[in-house]
């Protein structure tokens, strides 16, 4: 074998050698890759709360020209975004006291339904009871969830926040009857608790801000006790370089979006004798109100304005999402979806937008899928948004 011999043979041996290097160093890559988006093993349900996912809404973003975003908040355990505040609620009971881990104790909780079935879920798994109040023309897939979930359920008929049997004051009430006998128990108050809104400054705001790599241009959610867009938004103004323009979606009958343009907490809606509903009338359930919360006071200055949003845009809307993006949302998701429409039409091409997907179809079958399902199934944007 001569020297040139040699030279090609350790040549072929040194690019076999290199192959085999690369080949393993691919090998570890993607296996480390993999092993590191395998989720961890969970303590407990409680664990599930959070760093939800943030899909693109197919549809929208192609019909708009913009990057239209949900963040997937009915991922939760319990199915919402009300699952954050009842367990960041409960936590700041035990550390007051009010409540303490592995005695007896109870969760009392005035909702139209989310609320209460994540307080429910979550008094199941950490040892407690929970005691709901609520509207009895609730949909009746809430009804039937909190009883499956064995919470105490109180309806009551709907009325004004000034009335005491209205189903806020109901629950504060039963709280305190339970708790003047020496029992534990906590009202959650997710209207006036500021353990909602700061939850969301805490752990939603940031994930939206990882998720978009820190670059939004707008963010779109409705306002019921007003938590979540206090929370997102003030955290979102705060450290964004360039702050997303915030934008209240709500339902009619509510006074956010005159609140919010205007500065008049008042709708035509509640001109005497013209109201059907006691709180807001709207098909559309948690999001809207006329009264100003605690939790919205402390972050309005961060709304940039308000989208009215008619029940009929949001039922359309709500059927052209899961007809066309396999979305199967509630009404508040198609309220947000119909503002970010609204929004990107105004806005330039490219815009990155999120809103909040609130809660699933499967929680509002009776109510506003009722209707929604009759829908069209070839219905186009332009007839959903219907100017």
């Amino acid at each position: 074998m001569g020297i040139d011999d040699k030279s090609i043979s350790w040549r072929d041996a040194l690019s076999a050698l290199s192959l085999l290097i690369a080949g393993y160093s691919t090998y570890r890559y993607y296996r480390s890759l993999s092993e590191s988006t395998i989720p961890p093993v969970k303590k407990g349900v409680e664990e599930l709360i959070g760093n939800t996912p943030l899909v693109l809404i197919k549809s929208l973003s192609n019909a708009t020209g913009c990057r239209v975003y949900a963040k997937m908040e009915l991922c939760n355990p319990a199915g919402s975004a009300k699952d954050r505040v009842a367990y960041n609620v409960i936590q700041t009971a035990e550390k007051t006291g009010q409540l303490v881990r592995g005695e007896p104790g109870w969760v009392f909780e005035g909702t139209s339904g989310s609320t209460g079935i994540s307080v429910a879920m979550l008094c199941n798994a950490l040892g407690y009871k929970a005691h709901i109040s609520l509207p009895d023309d609730t949909s009746s897939e809430k009804l039937a969830l909190l009883e499956s979930l064995g919470a105490v359920v109180n309806k009551v008929k709907p009325a004004s926040i000034v009335d005491p049997d209205q189903y806020v004051n109901a629950a504060k009430k039963s709280a305190e009857a339970m708790v003047s006998k020496g029992i534990r128990g906590v009202f959650a108050d997710q209207f006036e608790n500021e353990a909602n809104w700061r939850i969301h400054y805490e752990a939603t705001g940031p994930e939206i801000y990882r998720q978009t790599g820190g670059e939004l241009d707008l963010f779109i959610a409705g306002c019921g006790t007003g938590g979540t867009i206090t929370g997102v938004s003030k955290y979102l103004k705060e450290n964004m370089k360039t702050q997303p323009h915030v934008v209240l979606a709500d339902p009619q009958g509510s006074g956010f979006y005159n609140r919010i343009n205007y500065g008049v907490m008042y709708d035509n809606a509640e001109k005497e004798g013209t109201r059907r509903r006691h709180q807001v009338d709207t098909i559309v359930e948690g999001i809207g109100l006329n009264r100003i919360t605690r939790n919205f006071k402390l972050g309005e200055t961060y709304i940039d304005e308000s989208i009215r949003v008619t029940d009929e845009q949001a039922i359309k809307m709500a059927k052209f999402l899961t007809v066309n993006d396999g979305l199967f949302v509630g009404s508040s998701t198609a309220i947000n979806a119909v503002a970010a429409v609204k929004m990107a039409r105004r806005t330039s091409t490219g815009s990155k937008i999120v809103i909040i997907a609130c809660d699933a179809g499967s929680r509002h079958l009776s109510k506003f899928w009722k209707e929604a399902k009759n829908v069209d199934c070839n219905i186009t944007l332009d007839q959903v948004i219907g100017e």
